[in-house]
């Protein structure tokens, strides 16, 4: 397992695990075309190129001798749901289901933390659905707290998400 900044050309890759991984934690119960509507307009080659080509993102990939497996986006100047957390969001971090439990997770995170103390913040945040009991035990075990409570807003439905943070400093 390598852990490594993505190339443009990595986006297809990256956007097709931001597909597998939100529908597999997300939908439980079959795709309707309101959420297959919605991963396939969110998770594009081209707003991922976007997002690897901003200099206020942050990204790391992690990658097998077959492909990447995950990786991890922290977003510089993103402001919380709720006051006081700083303004570096780890945004999108997504591991392949069949992958977890072998330490890539915690490798990318790890490694985005290192990143968020050399620019010398006090704290980063992240949001997640409040069922995804699986990410919620991870971050507990990761040294995050629960800091407050926020809505995914999608057209007009609402769900609830946690809000957490991890002390830098």
């Amino acid at each position: 397992m390598t852990l490594r900044k993505p190339n443009l050309s990595d986006a297809p890759s990256i956007a097709a695990i931001s597909i597998e991984v939100w529908i597999g934690t997300y939908l439980k119960f079959g795709v309707s075309p309101f959420f297959a509507n919605y991963a396939l307009n969110e998770f594009t080659s081209r707003k991922t190129e976007a997002f690897i080509s901003d200099p206020t993102q942050f990204v790391l990939v992690s990658e097998n001798t077959e492909g990447i497996d995950g990786f991890i986006r922290v977003s510089s100047g993103s402001i919380a749901p709720i006051s006081g957390c700083s303004e570096m969001e780890i945004s999108t971090f997504y591991v392949q289901p069949r992958h977890h439990g072998k330490g890539i997770g915690k490798r990318l995170l790890n490694a985005a933390l290192v990143y968020a103390r050399e620019k010398e913040v006090e704290s980063v945040w992240l949001t997640t659905n409040a069922e995804n009991t699986p990410a919620i035990a991870f971050y507990l075990a990761q040294g995050f707290t629960q800091i407050g409570e926020t809505y995914f807003r999608l057209e007009d439905e609402a769900y609830l998400n946690n809000v957490y943070s991890y002390r830098l400093a």
